[in-house]
C-alpha cells in the first residue's frame, strides 16, 4: 500500500528558485566567465525572471557540432511595455540597442512587448542597463511571475482607453517582483523603480508554479485576446464610463503533443468588480495560484489546470474568502473581433492614428521595405505615441494634421507597404519566432507563414475573399505563443515541414478551434484549405465568419472547454 502522505516530488525549477536567494543564483559570476558564451543551466532558468533567455542559432548547430565547437549562443531580451505604450524617445532607445547589440531587428510580441535577438553574453549586462536607461525594464518579462499586462491598443475607438491602460499599469506595478537582485546584477545596485526589497510579499521565495498572464479588454474589440489569459478584466461601460470589470479566469493556450492532460483553455467569467477593486482581485487570484498551482509537473502548472482540477465554483469561493467580499454577477458584453485596425483614423480631438501591419512582428532595416528605419525617422521627427498591439502590429497615435503628410512621405520613401494593399487574411496573421532561435520549435513559423499566405492569397483572390477577415495563426510548436488555437485557421508545428491544421475558432476570441488534419506538409495544407475556402465563398450566410462556417458545415465540431479539447 502506498503512503498517501508522502510529500509530492517538486520539479527541478522549484529547488532552483528556492535556493536562488530571490533570483540571484550565480548569474553575476556566470556573466564574467569568458570561457563560454553560455551560462549554467540553473542560471539560465533564473535569467528568465530578469527578462532574458539563453538561446543558440539552430541554423548553425550542425556545422558547429561537426567541428566540435560550442553552439552559437546568444540571448533574447524581452522588454516589458505595460499596455504596449511607449514614447518616441523609448522607441529610439530600443531601436538603437537592436542595432548596436542585437541582430539589427526588432520583434514586436503578442504580449505588447519588444524582443531583442542575438545579444552576445559580453554585451548582455550593458544592453540590460541601457534598456533601463530608457525607463523601460525587463524584470518579469519572462519567468514564473506575472508577465507584461496588456490593454487595448486602438485609442481612437474609445475615449475610455486611458482608463483601461491605467488599470493595466496599476496591476503591472503591483505585481512586479520586489527583489533587489535585478538592480544588483544589471544596474550595479543603482536605485530603480523596480526591485528595491529583499523579500517577495506576494510571490514568496519560490514565486509562482508557472508564468501568469493578465489582460484588460474593452468591448466591442477583443484585440488582446482576453480569454487566452490566466486573468482577464473586461470593461463594462455605462453612461460613457467604465463602471467596473467582468473577471475572467483560467485561460491559457499551451499544450504538449500527445499529452492529453495538457490542453488550451478559454477563461471562465466568474463575476464583476468595481474599478477600485480590480487590483485586489488580481493579487488574490495570483496568490491562489501561488498556493494551489502544480509545482511537481510544469506541464500542468498554469492556472487553467488548477481551475480544471478544483472546479470553477471552488475557485470562486476561495477567491471570495480571501477578498472578504463577493464579486457581483457578471454583466453582459460582447466582442465582434480580435483584429487590429489599419491605416488612418481620426481621434475625437482631431489627432490622427495610423495602424501599421508588421508581418510576423519583425521590423528590419533591410530588404525592399525598411519599416524599422521609417519608424525610427517618425520617432525622431514627428511628435506621436507608439502602441504595440497584441497582434504583433504597431499603432502610431497622436499625430497632428500638419504632420500627417510628412508621416506619409517618410513611409513612402522607405517603401513601407500600405495595409490597404494587403489581403485581410495577411492582416489577420500571427506567427511566433520559432526557428532558428527558439529551442522548443519543431518547425518553422515566422519564416514560413508569409510564403503560405502568398499561396493562399492566390486562392482567395480567385474566390473573391480578399477583403474577408480570416484569422490565421502559426506556431512552430504546441506551446501556443502565437495563440494558434484561437485562429480560425491554426497551424501548429509537429515536425520539420509538417503542421497540425486546426479550424473553427471564433473571430471574437471566445471559442477554440479543433484539429482538422494532422502532420501535413505545406502542399497538403494548401490543398486541404482550398475546397473549404471555396465552400465558404459559395455557401456562407450573410456576415458569417469563416470559423463559424467551418462548424456549421461540419468540417469540425465546436470545441469543448478544457480537457474536452481532445475529444
Amino acid at each position: 500500500m502506498s503512503d498517501t502522505n508522502q510529500p509530492i516530488k517538486l520539479s527541478k525549477n522549484e529547488s532552483i528558485k528556492e535556493e536562488s536567494d530571490y533570483l540571484r543564483g550565480t548569474i553575476a559570476e556566470s556573466l564574467v566567465d569568458t570561457s563560454t558564451g553560455s551560462i549554467s543551466a540553473d542560471d539560465a532558468q533564473l535569467t528568465k525572471f530578469h527578462g532574458t533567455y539563453l538561446q543558440d542559432d539552430r541554423d548553425k548547430r550542425p556545422a558547429l557540432i561537426k567541428e566540435k565547437k560550442e553552439k552559437a549562443f546568444s540571448f533574447m531580451i524581452r522588454v516589458r511595455v505595460p499596455g504596449g505604450v511607449c514614447t518616441p524617445a523609448q522607441w529610439i532607445g530600443i531601436d538603437r540597442l537592436a542595432n548596436e547589440f542585437a541582430d539589427g531587428t526588432l520583434k514586436l510580441t503578442t504580449r505588447q512587448a519588444f524582443q531583442l535577438h542575438g545579444v552576445l553574453k559580453g554585451n548582455l549586462k550593458q544592453t540590460m542597463k541601457e534598456i533601463n536607461d530608457t525607463l523601460l525594464d525587463t524584470l518579469a518579462a519572462c519567468g514564473d511571475v506575472n508577465r507584461n499586462v496588456m490593454s487595448p491598443s486602438n485609442p481612437f475607438e474609445s475615449n475610455l482607453h486611458g482608463e483601461a491602460l491605467s488599470l493595466a499599469k496599476e496591476i503591472h506595478d503591483h505585481l512586479t517582483p520586489r527583489t533587489s537582485a535585478y538592480a544588483e546584477i544589471w544596474l550595479d545596485g543603482e536605485k530603480t523603480a523596480v526591485g528595491e526589497e529583499t523579500i517577495e510579499p506576494i510571490y514568496g521565495k519560490t514565486y509562482l508554479p508557472r508564468k501568469f498572464k493578465i489582460a484588460v479588454a474593452l468591448p466591442p474589440r477583443n484585440d488582446v485576446d482576453v480569454f487566452s489569459n490566466d486573468l482577464g478584466f473586461v470593461g463594462i461601460v455605462e453612461n460613457g464610463g467604465i463602471i467596473g470589470y467582468n473577471v475572467l479566469v483560467g485561460g491559457g493556450l499551451g499544450m504538449t503533443h500527445g499529452k492529453t492532460t495538457t490542453f488550451p483553455r478559454v477563461a471562465d467569467d466568474i463575476g464583476f468588480c468595481r474599478p477600485d477593486q480590480a487590483v485586489q482581485v488580481a493579487e488574490e487570484i495570483v496568490k491562489i495560484q501561488r498556493d494551489f498551482g502544480n509545482r511537481s509537473d510544469r506541464r500542468n502548472a498554469r492556472l487553467k489546470y488548477t481551475i480544471e482540477g478544483h472546479g470553477v465554483d471552488w475557485f470562486t469561493k476561495e477567491l471570495h474568502t480571501r477578498l472578504g467580499w463577493e464579486l457581483e454577477e457578471s454583466r453582459e458584453f460582447s466582442f465582434d473581433s480580435t483584429t487590429d485596425r489599419y491605416g488612418w483614423s481620426e481621434d475625437a480631438d482631431g489627432k490622427w492614428t495610423y495602424g501599421l501591419f508588421v508581418e510576423g512582428g519583425r521590423l528590419r532595416d533591410f530588404g525592399q521595405a525598411s519599416e524599422k528605419q521609417a519608424i525610427r525617422e517618425i520617432a525622431e521627427e514627428i511628435p506621436c505615441e507608439f502602441r504595440l498591439t497584441a497582434n504583433q502590429n504597431l499603432v502610431i497615435a497622436r499625430i497632428s494634421t500638419e504632420d500627417k503628410e510628412k508621416f506619409e512621405n517618410i513611409f513612402e520613401k522607405n517603401g513601407v507597404r500600405n495595409p490597404t494593399e494587403l489581403s485581410a487574411l495577411r492582416l489577420n496573421s500571427i506567427a511566433c519566432t520559432a526557428l532558428p532561435t527558439c529551442g522548443l520549435a519543431l518547425a518553422e513559423s515566422e519564416r514560413y507563414l508569409p510564403g503560405l499566405i502568398d499561396e493562399l492569397d492566390q486562392i482567395i483572390d480567385e474566390l473573391g475573399l480578399r477583403d474577408e477577415s480570416i484569422a490565421i495563426r502559426s506556431t512552430g510548436c504546441p506551446n501556443g505563443c502565437g495563440r494558434p488555437y484561437l485562429g480560425e485557421i491554426g497551424l501548429v508545428g509537429k515536425s520539420p515541414g509538417k503542421y497540425n491544421l486546426y479550424l473553427g475558432a471564433g473571430l471574437d476570441g471566445t471559442r477554440l478551434n479543433k484539429l482538422y488534419r494532422q502532420a501535413i506538409t505545406n502542399d497538403e495544407i494548401v490543398s486541404e484549405l482550398k475546397p473549404v475556402l471555396a465552400d465558404y465563398a459559395g455557401n456562407r450566410d450573410e456576415d458569417e465568419r469563416f470559423g463559424d462556417f467551418c462548424i456549421r458545415q461540419g468540417y469540425v465540431k465546436a470545441t469543448g472547454q478544457g480537457s474536452d479539447f481532445h475529444d
